[in-house]
């Protein structure tokens, strides 16, 4: 299993999961030219894809859906609510209903080689989800958009072998920011975004052994800068876990190119 950030953050956001096999993409959220610039960069043709998964229908998520549809006829998997939200915002009515399939929170689904199950999560949405894709005894965990974290956030994500985890501002830059006050209670909230802290504190909660590489995501631009989201997450492995050595990989997502190509 590869998986790529092709692009990570408050403007935009598309993530690649493949093999030798199969292709999907979590979320389109960029233009079709830098998805396929961003496919062509790791060697996979945009008439390779087997599916994009939708997270939520904010436009970060979903603004290359359209054209990636038209163009390739690539089916869009996402749940019954994000759907409908998806073709209300569909002005030119370029998605027809033949590329569209619902999906449920926490009922597998299985595109050839791969095994990928949905999981609720708080955010401003209405009826968004995250995902793990799990394939040849590996599992990767993204969950992005988040206000807050649970239980069952840390129980579907566990054992994870790759994380993407959001770290998407400092509160304190947040706090002092130009933002309006509503957009920052917004954003503090717990349908909103995760902070570096918060970030730290759900990945102190899923290390285990076999972890590899964990990619901080969702930054935003003007709230967060990725040496700060870095030194906030690895500070809080410290403060919970001693850690000062990391015995895995971790760095942040780009925001404006495909970060590393990780194989498990």
């Amino acid at each position: 299993m590869r998986i790529c950030s092709i692009a990570s953050g408050s403007s935009g956001n598309c993530i690649y999961v493949g093999n030798k096999n199969n292709h999907i993409l979590i979320d389109a959220g960029i233009s079709r030219k830098r998805i396929v610039d961003g496919l062509a960069s790791i060697g996979v043709a945009p008439e390779m894809l087997d599916a994009i998964f939708v997270t939520h229908e904010h436009s970060d998520h979903i603004s290359g859906i359209p054209m990636m549809v038209k163009m390739f006829g690539v089916p869009i998997f996402a749940t019954g609510g994000t759907l409908d939200a998806l073709c209300r915002k569909d002005r030119q009515n370029i998605l027809d209903k033949k590329h569209l399939f619902q999906l449920y929170a926490e009922e597998p689904v299985a595109v050839g080689d791969f095994h990928i199950t949905p999981f609720a999560m708080s955010h401003d949405a209405a009826e968004p989800v995250c995902y793990t894709v799990e394939c040849g005894g590996k599992k990767f965990g993204m969950a992005t958009d988040l206000g807050k974290f649970d239980s069952c956030t840390v129980e579907r994500l566990a054992g994870s072998d790759m994380l993407l985890l959001e770290a998407n501002h400092d509160i304190s830059m947040l706090e002092a920011g130009k933002y309006p006050y509503s957009l920052k209670c917004r954003i503090l909230g717990g349908q909103g975004h995760l902070s570096n802290e918060a970030s730290g504190q759900l990945l102190c909660k899923l290390i285990h052994g076999k972890l590899r590489h964990v990619f901080l995501a969702h930054l935003s631009k003007e709230n967060n800068y990725p040496q700060l989201a870095y030194e906030a997450v690895k500070c809080q492995l410290w403060e919970e876990k001693g850690m000062t050595d990391l015995p895995f990989a971790m760095e942040v997502a780009n925001r404006d190119r495909p970060s590393d190509l990780v194989s498990l």
